[in-house]
């Protein structure tokens, strides 16, 4: 649980901008420095000198073995790592209160810090007094609009058609399919080709493409960080990666002066950061920021979005009355329609529910950190000096029995239902993080995922192994390991015409959170 920022002298910062001189603003801070009343928040039995809480850890599975924790402790807890103290978060209304934005904002630490080698101060890697992100961001929120995502849409259609090519090739060989690992290819060329124009040519590959492999190393190595006292510990590893990040930076600069060269893509996210001057200032984003927001679009666009997707076959191949009520859904919206257009896609009510719930039980970003903008008392209990920081285990946070009831653990789309939703509390939901610094790709990936969910569910009928019981890898983000599963084609033909839908409440448009304070 090593932080960048102690390592390479970067200033944390805090939401009111204190001085780059202030202790309690500049790198890393273990947990006692920022919490007066420490030792009233639980931490597991055990603690020994040196290592402190990691005795019986498993530095694979690291967040796996905190929620196991968080079972035991309860709402608010701590763990203690070669020295180094961290107070988890997990109860709703504790929560409800860090995020609130007027006291509290995100804290860059843990994994995320250790990919600023990478990305700099990309969007979500950026300390809040830092000033690119907010330059970044409101240059390219326009390239998530609704005008954006309908001008997506094809190339959307036109990746998913390459899976559904590969599946059939996989199905017809009498082979079950890789489903994280092919997942991760569509979203791979999914943001690659709609953001910058490129095409790795996933599906036609043996081996990962050099690009892949270099940013596949440096997510591995940034997680390697936080389970060792000191990179020093990897020498070699740290080597390799100093290699990936070169070829990182060199393809994707090689990749904007091509485009900027050669007189425009076809008004894609690339295209946005080269063109577009932000509103108020005038700016153009630099070089460098250029780059940067590239290669941030291209790890946290497709890592995330193929979690949610794996996860979500899973529990549909597992769950055969759910994928039959989703695929009658499918058929009755999109009718004998070749591909479905934009609009029919977030008709998919049901469907989206489906992912909405996978989501909830494996958020696949596990996690976000807050910090105090200011000496505050957190739920009117535990007292935190500015800049002191916790990490929200949002894959524990939703599975609050005291909000999802005692069977929280059950795959249920239901809960989403427009009567359920107003029913919560606000801020028991965050796949996506929270405030100001919530991931701007959110709309995007929602629209991705429920398109290739109806894509495959009117296609195939989905097979689980028998055998299989689901496990987590953790990289950065949480992906099923080793899920396959097998395929049939669908014998029964789509309705010739959709039938009217039942008056619903929809959802936000292409967003998971369904009212402004979530």
């Amino acid at each position: 649980m090593a932080d960048t920022a102690t390592r390479t002298g970067d200033t944390a910062g805090n939401a009111s901008g204190g001085a780059s001189g202030d202790p309690l603003t500049k790198g890393f801070r273990s947990a006692e420095q920022g919490w007066p009343e420490l030792e009233r928040i639980p931490h597991p039995p055990r603690r020994i000198p040196l290592l402190g809480d990691l005795l019986g850890a498993s530095r694979h599975t690291p967040l796996q073995d905190t929620l196991r924790y968080a079972w035991q402790l309860g709402p608010i807890f701590r763990r203690k790592a070669f020295q180094r103290e961290f107070v988890f978060v997990w109860g709703h209304a504790l929560a409800a209160d860090l995020a609130d934005e007027s006291r509290f904002a995100k804290h860059v630490g843990l994994g995320i810090a250790n990919l600023r080698p990478v990305v700099g101060d990309a969007l979500f890697t950026a300390y809040n007094h830092e000033p690119n992100w907010q330059t970044a961001h409101d240059v390219l929120a326009p390239g998530f609009s609704r005008e954006a995502m309908a001008a997506y849409h094809p190339t959307m259609l036109d990746v998913a058609a390459r899976l559904t090519g590969h599946w059939d090739r996989e199905l017809a060989a009498g082979r079950t399919v890789d489903v994280p690992g092919d997942m991760t290819k569509l979203t791979l060329e999914t943001i690659a080709r709609t953001g910058f124009g490129h095409d790795f040519g996933s599906f036609e590959r043996d081996r990962l493409h050099p690009f892949v492999a270099a940013m596949v190393g440096t997510l591995t190595y940034a997680q390697r960080l936080n389970s060792v006292p000191s990179p020093a510990l990897l020498r070699r590893a740290g080597r390799r990666n100093d290699a990936d990040i070169a070829y990182l930076h060199r393809t994707v600069d090689d990749l904007v002066r091509a485009r900027a060269g050669g007189g425009g893509g076809e008004g894609d996210l690339l295209d946005r950061m080269l063109d577009t001057v932000h509103p108020g200032t005038g700016e153009r984003l630099s070089a460098e920021n250029v780059r940067r927001q590239v290669i941030t679009f291209l790890v946290a666009g497709h890592e995330t979005t193929s979690g949610a997707l794996s996860f979500a076959l899973h529990y549909l191949a597992l769950r055969p009355e759910i994928a039959a009520r989703a695929r009658a859904e499918v058929d009755r919206v999109w009718g004998d329609a070749e591909v479905p257009g934009y609009e029919q896609v977030a008709k998919l009510r049901y469907v989206r529910r489906v992912l909405d719930e996978a989501l909830r039980l494996w958020p696949t970003a596990p996690a976000f950190a807050r910090e105090a903008r200011e000496d505050t008392v957190l739920a009117g209990e535990h007292p935190m000096r500015r800049g002191a920081w916790a990490l929200v285990l949002t894959a524990m946070l939703h599975r609050d029995p005291e909000v999802w009831g005692p069977d929280a653990a059950r795959f249920d789309p239901d809960r989403f239902e427009a009567p359920a939703v107003r029913a919560r509390a606000a801020h028991t939901y965050k796949p996506f993080g929270t405030g100001a610094r919530a991931c701007i790709g959110r709309q995007f990936a929602l629209h991705e995922a429920t398109l290739v969910l109806g894509l495959l569910l009117r296609r195939y009928d989905l097979r689980p192994d028998p055998a299989y019981r689901l496990r987590v890898t953790e990289r950065l983000t949480l992906m099923p390991e080793g899920l396959r599963l097998g395929l049939s084609r669908r014998t029964t033909p789509a309705m010739p015409q959709p039938a009217p839908l039942p008056e619903e409440e929809p959802s936000a448009p292409g967003c998971p959170v369904h009212r402004p304070s979530d």
